[in-house]
């Protein structure tokens, strides 16, 4: 796991430093708009493209999409409430952080978990230039969550789960973490089928969220082998692996293998609940 946690570490490090490979793959904001990352007719990221909307951005700086690495938009999907506390598991730069500190208000609180330095240090550079008083970011890693039990109403992540080596855990800590009654709301890539051997061991498809991404139905075991009940996968976006940045992730899969395993690899929102007894 420390191989994984040390590719990916430099991999997102580096993004942050040079701001490529987020939304519009490598910063493109178009503010006319709806989509922050342009109209849909615009070339975009095929993972983290047009994913927030300009609505959602009032009173952040829009430059903070050209930092978003994620798959989803777990703020947009996830039920949050006045005075809840959430956690963003794998925080990044803090967008979803900071969406999730203006909805859940003044009573509440939104906690950021990261392992990267740079990353902790942007995000919280982020929330002085917002003014955003109810978020904190915390340095540490998502298998071992630096927050006491039953104390997170939320828990969100954006295409992050799936860069761990062990899942497991990291379901096992989400579940310790969530009071009572609290849910799991995220977005994650996940697969209709398994990759080949040479594309799981391929630590730039790890690092690129999908040598390491679940099966729809290992999500669900995982998460109820954890305890969690009411669990739902939603897919929210298919991949053509034909795209010229899935095929820089995939590099390693011949024409035939490419048009096999199309179809695949996918987006999803994984929705689930800590049992109230």
């Amino acid at each position: 796991m420390e191989d994984i946690r040390d590719v990916v570490k430099q991999k997102y490090a580096e993004a942050i430093t040079s701001k490529t490979g987020g939304c519009c793959g490598g910063g493109k904001i178009d503010l006319g708009g709806g989509c922050c990352c342009g109209s849909s007719s615009e070339a975009t990221d095929p993972i983290t493209g047009n994913l927030y909307l300009l609505k959602e951005m009032e009173g952040l700086n829009p430059d903070l999409i050209a930092t978003s690495f994620g798959c989803g938009n777990p703020t947009a999907l996830a039920e949050l409430n006045a005075g809840e506390v959430v956690l963003d598991l794998g925080s990044g730069a803090g967008l979803d952080v900071l969406l999730s500190a203006k909805r859940v208000g003044p009573s509440g609180k939104a906690y950021g978990l990261d392992m990267t330095d740079e990353m902790v240090a942007v995000a919280r550079a982020n929330q002085a230039e917002a003014g955003i008083t109810n978020a904190e970011f915390l340095k540490g890693h998502i298998e071992e969550i630096p927050l006491p039990d039953n104390t997170v109403d939320v828990i969100i992540s954006n295409c992050v789960i799936n860069l761990s080596g062990d899942k497991d855990k990291v379901l096992q800590e989400a579940f310790r973490v969530l009071k009572p009654g609290g849910r799991f709301a995220v977005s994650d890539i996940v697969l209709r089928k398994n990759l080949p051997l040479k594309v799981q061991q391929d630590m730039l498809a790890w690092a690129g969220c999908i040598a390491g991404a679940l099966l729809d139905q290992e999500y669900r075991d995982k998460l109820a082998g954890a305890g969690f009940t009411d669990i739902d996968v939603e897919i929210t976006r298919e991949y053509e692996l034909n795209d010229d940045k899935m095929i820089s992730i995939v590099n390693n899969l011949s024409l035939e293998e490419r048009e096999q395993f199309n179809g695949s690899i996918v987006s999803a929102f994984v929705r689930a609940e800590k049992p109230k007894n």
